[in-house]
């Protein structure tokens, strides 16, 4: 396994806390979507923003990977879905990046989200087998989530 580091080193270590979810078995597409709508976010905020996209109550907007993904109810966006199951994953994510600034002894009401990052991992490759000797090629591309939140 190769050795994953973070892609961004806060200034002062002292005042911020990292995460990383490594490998999850969830769409690199919605991840980065995801990522995107957390950056800049207090902690709080974005841990309740996640929990409301896994029940379906608020979307995600869809900003680059946005063909044919449905109207949504989404402010200032068209297009928007609810990524459930990134939902879930990137929410316990979240919650470690929480217990890390708590660990540190960072009061989480002043963390905010400055670096959030979705990046492809292994990809498993697999064949299906098919009528008359063929296959079919099923790739399982696996997701490395990372966040780091900073005092400002």
């Amino acid at each position: 396994m190769a050795r994953v580091c973070y892609s961004y080193n806060p200034e002062d270590e002292s005042r911020a806390a990292r995460a990383m979810g490594y490998e999850m078995p969830v769409s690199f597409k919605h991840a980065v979507e995801i990522c995107r709508e957390l950056k800049g976010r207090k902690i709080d905020d974005a841990i309740r923003y996640l929990e409301e996209v896994a029940r379906a109550k608020r979307a995600i907007p869809f900003r680059r990977y946005y063909k044919k993904v449905a109207h949504r109810n989404v402010n200032g966006w068209y297009a928007g879905r609810y990524p459930q199951k990134a939902a879930k994953s990137i929410l316990k994510v979240l919650k470690n990046l929480e217990a890390n600034a708590e660990y540190k002894g960072l009061e989480k009401d002043e963390l905010v989200i400055t670096h959030a990052q979705a990046k492809k991992g292994r990809t498993l490759s697999r064949h299906i087998p098919r009528a008359f000797g063929r296959s079919t090629p099923r790739s399982r591309i696996y997701t490395t989530v990372e966040f780091v939140a900073e005092v400002r």
